[in-house]
C-alpha cells in the first residue's frame, strides 16, 4: 500500500531517535512521529514523505506505551524544548545509556563496550534544573506581551512564564518586566518587519551563589526604555538580584545576542562556583547550564584523567576554560586551546579569580594550534582531554593526539555518534576503551553527555 500526505494509519513506535522523536515503521517504511515512545500504538497523519522514510503527526493515542506519563508542562507537546517529557524518567535513562551503547557499538565498533559502561549518573531532580533562559517576546493575538519558547521548528512563540526545567524565580523576574513593558506600551520585535524593541529576555542563575543576572536583548538601546528607573526598581527588590544589563542587537538574524551590552545595574557578570572552582559569567559567557551534573561530568572526566600531580595535561575546545581549572587542581601545567577569543579572555580571567598559575590558554583552532606547539616544543603531554562540539574532531587532531602518544585521552562528548567515530580512529591508533560514563544533564530532551577513558595500549 503506497502512503500519502495526509493519510491517517495506525502504528507502533519501535525505537525513539537521538533527538527523542519517536520511530515506527508501516509495512517496513520508516516513520518519525514527535510526542510518541517506545510501546505506544499511535493513530498518526502523514505530514511528510522522502524516499526511505517519513513524517507523521501525533493523531490520538489508541493505546498507551506503559512508560507513558502525563507531562506536567501544560505546553509540552507545543514548545520545542522538552521532546521526551511524557517518557517515564526512568525509560529516559535507559535510552540515553542505550543510545551511547549503541552508537559506539555500530559505528565505533567495539562489540563488548557494556562491560566497560558505568550505570547512568542520572539527575537527583531532573526540573527546574537549567541555570540559563533566553526567552523571545511577543504578542499575542489580543496584543498582550507575552514571552515564552518557540514551537519546535518555528518562531511561533509558546507563551511560558513557569517552564518546568528552568530556575523557579525566572517566573518572578518575567511577571516584573512583561507588565512593565505592557503598562509603558514597549513594543516587542517583530522580525518580520524588523520593527519593535525587545527580542529576548535572557536570565542567568547561579545555582550556588544565588546571583541573579537579567539581560535585555533589544533592537535599540536603553534610551527606548521608558520609565526605566521603574523596571530598575522593582527587578532589584528580587532577592539575589546582581546584575541587570541591556545587550543592543539591530541585526536581521536569528542570531540572539548582539556584541555591545550596557550595564544598567549592579556588576557586569555573575558569579557561581562547579565544585571549588569560582567562574564569573557575563551576558555573552559560555557555562554548562546544568551546573549539579556539571560537576558530576568533570569529576568523571578528572578521574578518567588520573593525575597525581606532575602531569602535563592539554584541553581542547576548552571554553572559558571549566574542564581545564577543574584539571588544575590535580596537574603541574595544563594548556587549553579555544577559537573563541571573548572565551579564553574569559579563561584567563577565571584561572586568576583561582588563583591558578599552572594554566596557559591558546586562542585558535585545536587542530591547527596543537601540531605547531607540538612542533615547536616537542612536548608530550601526559594526558589530553577534548570535548569539540556536536561535529566531533579534525580527523587531523586526533592524528595529532595520537603522534603526541599521552599516557591517557579523555573524550567528554554531546553527541554519541560522532564520539564513536573519533574513538574507532584513536583505537585503531594505539589507544583502547578502558571507562565509560554516561551523564544526563538535559533531562526531558534527547540529548546526552558522555566521557569516556582511553589508555596507550603499550602502557
Amino acid at each position: 500500500m503506497e502512503l500519502k500526505k495526509n493519510q491517517e494509519i495506525l502504528l507502533t513506535i519501535e525505537d525513539l531517535t537521538k533527538e527523542g522523536e519517536g520511530l515506527g515503521k508501516y509495512q517496513g517504511f520508516p516513520l518519525f512521529v514527535k510526542d510518541t515512545v517506545i510501546g505506544d500504538r499511535a493513530r498518526v497523519a502523514i505530514t511528510k514523505l522522502k524516499k526511505n522514510y517519513g513524517y507523521a503527526r501525533l493523531v490520538e493515542i489508541v493505546e498507551a506505551s506503559h512508560d507513558r506519563v502525563t507531562p506536567p508542562c501544560p505546553v509540552a507537546r507545543q514548545c520545542g524544548g522538552c521532546k521526551i517529557q511524557q517518557l517515564s524518567y526512568e525509560k529516559q535513562k535507559e535510552f540515553k545509556w542505550n543510545q551511547v551503547a549503541n552508537c559506539l557499538k555500530r559505528i565505533g565498533g567495539f562489540s563488548d563496550i557494556e562491560e566497560k559502561m558505568e550505570p547512568i549518573y542520572a539527575m537527583e531532580e531532573p526540573w527546574h534544573y537549567r541555570n540559563k533562559a533566553q526567552y523571545p517576546v511577543g504578542l499575542d493575538k489580543e496584543g498582550n506581551v507575552i514571552a515564552g519558547f518557540y514551537a519546535g521548528r518555528t518562531h511561533s512563540i509558546i507563551p511560558n512564564t513557569n517552564c518546568l526545567i528552568q530556575a523557579k524565580v525566572n517566573k518572578e523576574i518575567l511577571d516584573v518586566i512583561l507588565p512593565y513593558l505592557q503598562k509603558n506600551h514597549i513594543p516587542p520585535y517583530d522580525e518580520k518587519n524588523h520593527t519593535g524593541l525587545v527580542r529576548h529576555i535572557l536570565t542567568r542563575i547561579g545555582f550556588t551563589t544565588g546571583e541573579i543576572m537579567v539581560c535585555l536583548i533589544l533592537n535599540g538601546t536603553k534610551k527606548d526604555l521608558k520609565n526605566l528607573p521603574e523596571l530598575l526598581a522593582s527587578l532589584q527588590q528580587l532577592p539575589g538580584m546582581t546584575s541587570i544589563i541591556v545587550n543592543t542587537n539591530e541585526e536581521k538574524t536569528n542570531k540572539i545576542l548582539g556584541s555591545v551590552c550596557e550595564t544598567l545595574w549592579g556588576q557586569d557578570y555573575i558569579e557561581d562556583y562547579i565544585g571549588n572552582v569560582k567562574y564569573q559569567i557575563g551576558p555573552l559567557s559560555f557555562y554548562q547550564v546544568n551546573p549539579a551534573q556539571t560537576k558530576v561530568l568533570y569529576s568523571k572526566a578528572l578521574e578518567y584523567a588520573a593525575l597525581e600531580g606532575e602531569e602535563t595535561v592539554w584541553d581542547l575546545y576548552c571554553g572559558i576554560g571549566t574542564i581545564s581549572l577543574f584539571l588544575a587542581q590535580k596537574a603541574k601545567q595544563v594548556y587549553g586551546v579555544e577559537i573563541i577569543k571573548e572565551a579564553i579572555d574569559d579563561a584567563r580571567r577565571n584561572a586568576a579569580l583561582n588563583h591558578m598559575d599552572n594554566v596557559t590558554f591558546f586562542v585558535g583552532k585545536a587542530e591547527e594550534i596543537v601540531p605547531a606547539q607540538y612542533e615547536k616544543t616537542g612536548v608530550h603531554p601526559d594526558v589530553i582531554v577534548v570535548d569539540p562540539p556536536r561535529k566531533g574532531c579534525e580527523a587531523s587532531l586526533l592524528h595529532t593526539m595520537t603522534a603526541m602518544a599521552p599516557k591517557r585521552i579523555v573524550y567528554v562528548s554531546c553527541d554519541p555518534a560522532t564520539l564513536a567515530r573519533d574513538c574507532r580512529i584513536l583505537c585503531e591508533e594505539g589507544y583502547e576503551i578502558r571507562k565509560v560514563a554516561v551523564v544526563d544533564q538535559f533531562a526531558h530532551t534527547g540529548h546526552v553527555e558522555t566521557v569516556v577513558g582511553l589508555h596507550r595500549k603499550d602502557m
